[in-house]
C-alpha cells in the first residue's frame, strides 16, 4: 500500500508540475516535469521507484511515431531546388555539434559520446530517449539538451524582435480535433508495435525509437496515416514517463556531475546557437531566400515554438518544417553511427 501510495504521489506530482510548466509556455512540460518530479523523489525517498521496463519502452516507441508522422511529401518537396544549399547547411549544423559536444567532452566528467549526444542541435526529445542505449549518460544529455530547448525558445521572440522587428506567436500544439483520435491511436498501436519488432529484426541500434520512426515516416510518406498524427495527450504521457525514467535515475553524485558540467555546457550551447545563426545567413546567401525563413529554419531546437513564431511572423512556414525536419532525421539516424565512433575512440 505504502508502495502504491509513493507512485499516486509522484504521479500526482508530475501532473500538477505539467499544468504549471504548460502555463508558463515552456516547450516538453510532461518531459521536464517528469525530470524534476523524478530527481526530487530519488534524492529524498528512502525507497526508489522503479517503472516497469515496458513503460520506457512505449514512451520511446510514442516520441519515434511522433516525429515519424512530421515526415511528408508536401513538407520535404518544399525543399525544391534548395535541397543541395539545405543538406550541406544540415551537414555544418551537424559538424557544429560534433565540434561543442568534442569540447565537452574533453572534461574528466564527461565522455566523448554524452558530450556530443549532450550537444547535437535538434531531436532532444529522441536523442534523450535513446542516449543510454548508446552509451552517454541519458542525466546529463537530457539536463544540457533541454537547457538548450529553453535558450532557443526563451531567446525566439527577442531575436524576431530585435533583429526582425516582428513578434513571436505563442506555442503551438500537436493535438489535433477529437475525430482524429481513432486513427491517431491506431497508428500509435500499429508502429508502436510493429515498429521495434521490425527494428530488431533488421539489427537496426535503438530500434525501440528509430523502428517506429521510420515505420510511422514510411507510412505517411505513401499516405497510409491519412494525416492522422499523435494525440496530444498520448505524447505528454509518453515524454512524462521518460522524464521521470531519467528522473529516478538520479543520484546526488550525478546531480553534482550536472552542475559540474552545466557552466560549460552553456557557454558550449552559445557557441551552438549563434553557429546556427551564422548557417542561417549563409543559407540566405545561397537560396536569395529571406533572411527570416533560413533563420527560423537553421534554429537549434524547439521545433513547435519555432512553427508558431514562422506563421506569427509571415514566414514560408513550410520551409521552415522541412529543413527543420530533415535535420532532426539526419541527426536521429547519425547518432547511433556516432555513438560507435566515438566509443572505439575512447
Amino acid at each position: 500500500m505504502r508502495r502504491a501510495a509513493h507512485v499516486l504521489v509522484l504521479l500526482a506530482a508530475t501532473v500538477v508540475a505539467t499544468g504549471f510548466l504548460d502555463r508558463l509556455g515552456l516547450p516538453s512540460p510532461a518531459l521536464f516535469a517528469g525530470l524534476a518530479a523524478g530527481l526530487v523523489d530519488a534524492l529524498v525517498s528512502r525507497r526508489a521507484v522503479v517503472l516497469p521496463a515496458r513503460a520506457g519502452t512505449a514512451g520511446q516507441a510514442v516520441v519515434g511515431v511522433t516525429i515519424g508522422t512530421l515526415v511528408q511529401l508536401s513538407t520535404l518537396s518544399a525543399l525544391g531546388e534548395h535541397w543541395l544549399p539545405v543538406l550541406a547547411v544540415t551537414v555544418g549544423t551537424l559538424a557544429l555539434s560534433l565540434g561543442t559536444g568534442w569540447l565537452l567532452g574533453r572534461r574528466r566528467d564527461v565522455d566523448a559520446v554524452t558530450g556530443a549526444f549532450a550537444l547535437v542541435a535538434g531531436g532532444a526529445s529522441g536523442l534523450v530517449v535513446i542516449a543510454r542505449q548508446l552509451g552517454a549518460d541519458e542525466r546529463v544529455v537530457a539536463v544540457v539538451q533541454y537547457v538548450r530547448v529553453l535558450l532557443v525558445v526563451l531567446s525566439l521572440p527577442v531575436v524576431l524582435n530585435v533583429v526582425f522587428d516582428v513578434r513571436a506567436a505563442g506555442a503551438v500544439g500537436a493535438a489535433g480535433p477529437a475525430d482524429e483520435w481513432p486513427a491517431g491511436i491506431a497508428l500509435v498501436v500499429v508502429c508502436g508495435l510493429a515498429g521495434p519488432w521490425l527494428g530488431r529484426r533488421a539489427h537496426l541500434p535503438a530500434h525501440t525509437l528509430l523502428g517506429p520512426l521510420l515505420l510511422a515516416a514510411l507510412a505517411s510518406l505513401t499516405g497510409l496515416t491519412g494525416g492522422a498524427g499523435v494525440p496530444g495527450p498520448v505524447q505528454q504521457v509518453a515524454y512524462a514517463l521518460i522524464g521521470l525514467q531519467i528522473g529516478l535515475r538520479f543520484t546526488r553524485s550525478s546531480l553534482v556531475t550536472v552542475a559540474r558540467v552545466l557552466p560549460a555546457a552553456l557557454g558550449l550551447i552559445v557557441v551552438g546557437v549563434l553557429g546556427s545563426a551564422a548557417l542561417g545567413v549563409a543559407l540566405s546567401r545561397a537560396t536569395g531566400l529571406p533572411l527570416l525563413d533560413t533563420y527560423l529554419a537553421t534554429t537549434p531546437g524547439g521545433l513547435y515554438a519555432v512553427l508558431a513564431a514562422a506563421v506569427g511572423a509571415g514566414a514560408d512556414a513550410t520551409f521552415v518544417l522541412s529543413v527543420q525536419v530533415l535535420r532532426l532525421l539526419v541527426m536521429l539516424l547519425a547518432a547511433p553511427v556516432l555513438a560507435k565512433a566515438l566509443s572505439r575512440g575512447r
